[in-house]
């Protein structure tokens, strides 16, 4: 498979086998290998997990974050790059091993989409609907990544909703003080045209392994959660050996917003258990409040402390510090093997 310069499309080679896939000149190697199913390490597509490092054996390729997290000052004097954050520059080879298990079980594409509706779910959260042309195909908890107009770079947003033939894409996204990407998102008008590139992630629903579900969230990591629950309680073959336990913090009572997608889905409100928290005191309205106290990590290892741990899957997601205590909690704690742990890390 040679260049295709007119195209902008370069060849990227496995060093030591056989794989090689072409690259366009807006994918970077991660992107390229996945769109061509090849199990490229990966965990967040953002340059803070590390998982996809690589090393340049020939070629040159252009670095998009010098600064990306995901490396050690040691790695990059020994010439480590990441493929999530280097785009090829012409042909090009590069050393690392691939694994079939991370081969994405739908290849991501990009497609033109326009926002369709915005609810608010709670002050500084809301669930942005967008249509594209096409069937929507992603699996329960994985993420797209959007690129918003006026916003440089692609921002990693979870589907709330579930995959469909009407091209509809929703997320449940929380407004970060300061931050341009859903500073951007919470100010489009209907109609606004964005570009949407997935299904990518690998924390996403198995549905073949016997095991209880236990899906765990903290602010937006709500809307993977919720994707997962509603597929899970969509599956009557599933719902006849199966329970779901939902865990969901905020820092008060406002931020609390289960209560919508449970009374609006039937099969939500009779399979679903839901257990509800806040973390901080000082919240409007947490004088009030008679449920749960406490980070959900605490609550999680209160409510389940009578429960046999490692007989569950696990569904993480929330801000990194909560994940981290979680996975603590799982694997150290609780000693549950690491393959029924499924979480995606953002940064």
């Amino acid at each position: 498979m040679g260049t295709d310069i007119k195209a902008g499309i370069h060849t990227v080679t496995i060093a030591g086998g056989p794989l090689a896939f072409p690259c366009g000149k807006d994918d970077t190697i991660l992107s390229g290998g996945l769109r061509a199913g090849i199990g490229l390490p990966h965990e967040c597509l953002s340059g803070g997990c590390g998982k996809c490092y690589f090393d340049l054996a020939g070629g040159a390729v252009e670095d998009i974050w010098l600064e990306a997290k995901g490396l050690s000052p040691r790695a990059r004097e020994r010439g480590r790059r990441l493929a999530c954050q280097s785009r090829p520059l012409g042909d090009c080879t590069i050393k690392l091993r691939p694994d079939p298990a991370l081969a994405p079980p739908i290849r991501p594409a990009r497609r033109p989409a326009r926002l369709v509706s915005r609810r608010m779910l709670a002050p500084g959260m809301a669930e942005f609907a967008f249509a594209a042309e096409g069937a929507a195909r992603f699996l329960p908890g994985q993420f797209a990544l959007l690129q918003l107009p006026g916003v440089a770079g692609r921002r990693a947003y979870s589907m709330s909703n579930l995959a469909n033939e009407d091209g509809r894409w929703e997320f449940v996204v929380r407004r970060v003080p300061g931050g341009a990407g859903t500073g951007r998102l919470f100010e489009m008008e209907e109609g606004a045209a964005v570009e949407l590139d997935g299904p990518y992630g690998n924390a996403y629903l198995r549905t073949d392994t016997g095991r209880d579900i236990i899906c765990i969230a903290g602010g937006s990591g709500l809307s993977p959660i919720i994707s997962i629950a509603r597929a899970a309680v969509a599956d009557d073959e599933l719902l006849e050996h199966r329970r779901i336990t939902v865990f969901y913090g905020g820092r008060g009572p406002d931020d609390l917003c289960t209560t919508t997608f449970w009374q609006e889905n039937r099969r939500l409100h009779t399979h679903a258990e839901c257990h509800v928290a806040i973390s901080d005191p000082t919240a409007a309205g947490a004088a009030d409040w008679t449920g749960h106290r406490g980070f959900i990590h605490e609550i999680v290892q209160k409510v389940l402390a009578s429960a046999d741990m490692p007989n569950f899957d696990y569904y993480l997601c929330g801000p990194a510090p909560m994940v981290e205590a979680l996975v603590e909690l799982l694997e150290t704690g609780a000693s549950v093997p690491r393959g029924q742990i499924h979480y995606d890390s953002f940064f």
